[in-house]
């Protein structure tokens, strides 16, 4: 796929923008509004580019040129404008996550020395506490949502109108600022408690390497139309829903919710979406349960296996039904931040729908590999991007180390903590932390983070994420976790255990059972079916079941530190 050599995000802006200037950049809808042709509003290229300039120039005369930018909300194009005005000429940019509570975000604004932040008015209480204490340098907030300045905060809006007259007036400041490609442009915090999470340090260079690198393997163009879904402030999204869409010259579209995802496939006539893949085995496991109610599931089968060696295009004819239920435009759809079950990718493609895994971390910017059409193999996250190098070291006789790769777009630095980026980072190379193996063919398949390895007794090693996916299929299952647990007479006897979170309703429709009992009773016996497919020194020992969810990231990745202090 033909790509635009870009040296920085403002020179991404400038070079696409002159060619899809005036394709539509945006899509949202307006709320209230019952005239279906004013139900949306439609910004072009062209328009957010304007935008940007405008934005960048007042942030400059607010005096915050060079200093430290915070952003925290809901996915929305005002997130998005107000992160490239930042990171385009006016100095660094914070992106936070949403769902913290107020005291570990205070800490987050405080480490990073922020001194304005855009937040959207679900955050503006908290906020203004959080100024009122002053513990850190935060001086200036500036809301997203209101229209005019008002009782000290600023707006967005009239912002950019105030950095417009500017521009008029031959102000410069924003559009000549000039950017350093290799330095600290964005901060970002990896997950964790905020004590423990590192600040990674990325600079332009590592983020227009990767959008390049994903131009080159990735069918997507103007013509497309993307959802946006998971929390910007991740770099997964932010790299491969938000900024790659504008490289591209696509259109973005925001969901409204988890719920709403079907609907506004359909609604926004999408083409291309990027998701964890917990969505992905949910629609999954919805087409198989309505395809079984409806009795076509066998004859759907027998279509699978006779056309499981045809072109993706031949499939989509044969299972139009199963498109229609992703608004029928789909044409590519990345699962990426958690490994997904091989059985739901390689069901994806069996009816036609493209779905690749992709892998990457936020110290690499974050994609290393993904697949495609022309490199794909089920439960591989495909071969390392164009620029990116990869090697697996420690290799034990399974032939399974501790990836390490190399590239332009593995981070500078975790900001101001020497020991931890000296550990990461050994001459360019980065250790990701994470287990895997490369084939003869240059295919990588990920199987577990180093830490979260089960090393038994007898030297094997038990990778949690591999056993929690066949739980995972069990009907009635919504997620699980596996754990070992030393036995009480010999601490060196690890058995492994599983906490199990169940669906009462599904349990008691699959399996006609409402007691605890019986519950835990059934899905027992299905532990015991999965035990005598595998190794006796895999076998889940102990069950525990719970209705409560597990504890997990932004990105649904679980915190497994935290879940073994609710077991042990």
């Amino acid at each position: 796929m033909e790509k635009i050599q870009i040296r920085d995000l403002k020179d991404m802006l400038k070079k696409t923008g002159e060619i899809y200037g005036n394709r539509p950049a945006y899509k949202v809808r307006l709320s209230n509004i019952e005239d279906e042709n004013k139900k949306y509003l439609t910004i072009t290229h062209k328009q957010v580019r304007e935008m940007i300039d405008a934005l960048g120039t007042a942030l400059i005369e607010m005096g915050l040129k060079g200093k430290k930018i915070a952003v925290i909300g809901e996915n929305r194009y005002e997130w998005e404008i107000a992160y490239l005005a930042i990171v385009c000429g006016t100095g660094i940019v914070v992106p936070l996550d949403k769902s913290l509570p107020e005291n570990e975000l205070e800490s987050l604004i405080e480490r990073s020395g922020v001194e304005a932040i855009f937040y959207s008015e679900k955050y503006k209480d908290e906020l203004n506490r959080i100024i009122r204490r002053g513990t850190g340098k935060l001086k200036r907030l500036i809301s997203m949502d209101l229209k005019e300045h008002k009782d000290g905060v600023y707006s967005e809006l009239e912002l950019i109108e105030t950095g417009k007259k500017l521009l008029r007036l031959g102000n410069r400041k924003f559009i000549d600022a000039k950017i350093s490609p290799t330095k600290m442009n964005i901060m970002l915090f990896t997950s964790g408690t905020t004590s423990k999470s590192k600040v990674v340090a990325l600079s332009h260079k590592n983020i227009c390497s990767n959008l390049m690198d994903l131009k080159s393997v990735l069918d997507i163009n103007s013509e497309d139309r993307i959802l946006s879904f998971l929390p910007l402030h991740h770099v997964f999204e932010c790299t491969v829903g938000f900024l790659f869409s504008l490289y591209c010259g696509s259109q973005t579209s925001f969901c409204d919710g988890i719920r709403h995802i079907p609907e506004n496939l359909n609604e926004y006539k999408i083409t291309f979406m990027s998701c964890v893949p917990a969505i992905y085995e949910s629609f999954y496991k919805t087409i198989i349960k309505k395809l079984e109610k409806e009795g076509k599931l066998e004859e759907v089968n027998k279509l699978v296996e006779k056309y499981k060696d045809k072109s993706m295009d031949e499939k989509k004819k044969v299972f139009k039904e199963i498109h229609q239920m992703f608004g029928g435009h789909i044409k590519l759809l990345i699962s990426g931040a958690a490994a997904i079950d091989p059985k739901v990718e390689e069901g994806f493609r069996n009816f036609g729908l493209n779905l690749c895994q992709g892998y990457g971390l936020t110290e690499t910017s974050p994609v290393i590999g993904v697949e495609t059409n022309e490199n794909f193999r089920v439960g591989s996250i495909g071969k390392a991007l164009p620029h990116v190098k990869a090697k697996i070291e420690d290799v034990n006789s399974e032939g399974i180390g501790e990836l390490v790769v190399k590239g332009p777009n593995i981070m500078l630095e975790y900001f101001e903590n020497k020991q931890a980026t000296e550990e990461s980072l050994v001459d360019g190379w980065f250790y990701t932390g994470d287990l895997a193996k490369i084939d003869k063919d240059g295919y990588i398949f990920i199987c577990g983070r180093k830490k979260s390895v089960i090393v038994l007794k007898n030297g094997k090693n038990i990778f949690p994420e591999e056993m929690e996916s066949l739980i995972n299929r069990i009907e009635g299952v919504k997620e699980s976790f596996i754990f070992g647990k030393a036995n009480k007479d010999d601490k060196e006897d690890i058995r492994i255990n599983a906490k199990i979170v169940f669906d009462r309703k599904i349990m008691e429709d699959a399996y006609k059972v409402k007691k605890d009992e019986e519950i835990y009773n059934a899905l027992n016996k299905k532990i015991k079916e999965i035990n005598k497919e595998m190794p006796p020194y895999k076998a889940v020992r102990k069950v525990i079941l719970t209705e409560v969810p597990l504890i997990k990231t932004t990105t649904s990745k679980i915190k497994r530190q935290e879940e073994m202090k609710t077991v042990l």
